[in-house]
């Protein structure tokens, strides 16, 4: 990393989300209350769609995988970002904050992808019914899920280790709550030039690539919706995917402001609020979305539930 009179950087400081003392607590407090609330809810998916047998499924298999990156990137970013609320000295190390960045970009690229696979899984069951099971086999549905993690390690390695093989300036402070590629790239000294085009294109290729799978897939679902002729049977259709859509419809939104904002003096203020968004907030609604609107999954606890009574009376 020395080049020169550079300076080593052994440490990044990060400014946090406000620099108002009066918000301090009561930012730690809620935001604490989110985190605890997104892992319990994550972690519990994930434990139902594995020691549930009526929900040894397609759709579940995917759900117990987008838990798993939600929990990946909140846990992430969550834990180091209560821990600077509490500390004077908000620092991360140096080989911290690379791996921070790496695990984020990996579960949050992933995530992205998992939504395309539970897409054309929701697209199968209503317009393949009877074919569902033969063609969401076992097999299909771990390459489904095996490619996005692959891809997205290969994504996460590329972006990081860029970013940490060039030279920073001796500058050390981040405008962020964490380590982001935007924030460490302005604190940069090399050309940036070609990380940026890296990142500007991954970022374009993920998001439309695996927002265009969704709206094909959502497509063609409201296609054979409208050709039902049974009440009933658009009624059962709509709430297969319901759950999914709105999941999708928040994430993808909040993904495509930050996207689309323009530039100014004030865009790393609108990225933390954003940021808090979809590191933290969206983790604890999915699992949220999913047991208050899914029968399978409330019944799955309550199921449970029983079962953990029974030990313990």
């Amino acid at each position: 990393m020395e080049k020169g009179n550079l300076t080593v950087l052994t440490e990044f400081i990060l400014k946090g989300i406000t620099d108002r003392p009066e918000l301090q607590t009561p930012l730690f407090v809620l935001l604490l209350i989110v985190y605890l609330i997104s892992a319990v809810g994550n972690v519990g998916i994930i434990i139902l769609t594995k020691v549930d047998s009526r929900l040894q499924t397609p759709m579940y298999f995917f759900l117990g995988h987008l838990a798993l990156t939600d929990l990946g990137y909140s846990t992430a970013v969550g834990p180091k970002m209560l821990l600077n609320f509490v500390t004077e000295h908000s620092s991360v190390s140096y080989y911290l904050c690379g791996t921070q960045l790496a695990f984020f970009l990996l579960f949050i690229t992933c995530e992205l992808f998992i939504l395309s696979a539970m897409s054309y899984d929701r697209y199968v069951a209503i317009c393949n019914p009877l074919l569902y099971m033969a063609i969401m086999s076992q097999r299909i549905c771990w390459v489904l899920v095996a490619i996005p993690y692959l891809y997205s390690v290969f994504v996460s390695l590329v972006v990081t280790l860029r970013i940490f093989t060039l030279s920073f300036c001796g500058h050390n402070i981040i405008n962020h709550f964490f380590c982001d590629c935007i924030p460490l790239i302005s604190l940069l000294c090399s050309n940036t030039l070609e990380v940026e085009l890296i990142i500007r294109f991954f970022a374009t290729f993920d998001l439309i690539s695996s927002l265009l799978v969704v709206l094909v897939s959502y497509l063609l679902i409201f296609i054979a919706i409208l050709r039902m002729k049974s009440p009933e049977g658009r009624r059962k259709a709509f709430s297969t995917c319901g759950s999914h859509l709105t999941v999708v419809t928040v994430f993808y939104g909040t993904l495509i402001f930050m996207y689309v904002q323009p530039k100014s003096s004030q865009s790393f203020e609108t990225d933390k609020v954003s940021s808090i968004f979809y590191t933290l907030v969206i983790p604890m609604l999915n699992p949220l979305i999913y047991s208050l609107r899914n029968k399978d999954v409330k019944d799955a606890i309550e199921r449970t539930w029983r079962k953990i009574a029974n030990i313990f009376s």
